[in-house]
């Protein structure tokens, strides 16, 4: 290939064919492919580029800590959780395809995140965009926005994710304004777009951390009208243990 060409594909951003433009030619040559093959063969590699570097941009926009597939979750370790249910739920997408939450209940280090992260992926996969964010960083951010009136702006970069995970629910005390903002935030991703959710508490408790009894129990109303609820409470910790000091 000559400099000249090699600069008009990386103008046309055809990297897949710039990069394997001798052996695609060695392929055309091998197989004797026809002038309309070879376009199909050329077309074709491009778009699986292009769609696993498009997949790839939605997984880093998405900022999972720490991604998990599905298959490696231990589920040998948890003998009390019902893997036949889950397994079946991810591999139907429903949650995506009939906008239904889910919300993973159960002690700290439990695999709640680890699974929650694992549906969030598989979104992301099949060509959906996504966003993890913890509950302290996601109230953090909804008080910031009243004091620069930027709400309507924070809210909408939640809510224009398909799929939307809020890791720990629980852990930090919200204030009256926080609270207010994300039941508007969850009300109106309501039957329109899923979230998946995990929480160390379960929903009696989390009048606690929410401080406002009438808007706890509109937030519970709404999401288990909608939502699978996978309780892990009978499940044990994945972490390793440290061993004392001897």
């Amino acid at each position: 290939m000559n400099e000249e060409l090699a600069e008009k594909l990386k103008y046309l951003r055809l990297g897949g064919l710039l990069s394997h433009w001798d052996q695609t030619l060695k392929i055309a040559a091998k197989k004797r492919y026809s002038h309309t093959r070879l376009l199909t063969h050329i077309i074709e590699q491009e778009y699986q580029i292009k769609q696993a570097n498009a997949c790839l941009r939605r997984l880093k926009r998405a900022r999972i800590p720490e991604p998990l597939e599905i298959e490696t979750f231990p589920f040998n370790r948890q003998p009390n959780l019902n893997r036949k249910m889950i397994m079946a739920l991810y591999d139907s997408f429903e949650y995506i395809t009939a906008n239904r939450n889910i919300i993973w209940l159960g002690p700290t280090g439990c695999g709640k995140t680890g699974l929650a992260g694992s549906f969030l992926i598989h979104a992301i996969r099949q060509g959906y965009t996504g966003r993890y964010v913890l509950f302290a960083e996601l109230v953090n951010q909804l008080y910031q926005s009243v004091a620069d009136h930027s709400q309507h702006k924070v809210l909408k970069r939640y809510l224009s994710c398909d799929c939307l995970l809020i890791d720990e629910i629980g852990y930090v005390q919200a204030e009256p304004v926080q609270v207010g903002l994300f039941f508007t935030l969850m009300q109106k991703r309501h039957k329109n777009k899923p979230t998946l959710i995990t929480s160390n508490l379960g929903f009696s408790e989390w009048g606690s951390f929410l401080n406002n009894d009438h808007l706890t129990a509109a937030l519970i109303d709404r999401l288990t009208e909608n939502s699978h609820v996978i309780n892990m409470k009978g499940c044990v910790s994945l972490r390793a243990k440290r061993k004392p000091n001897t």
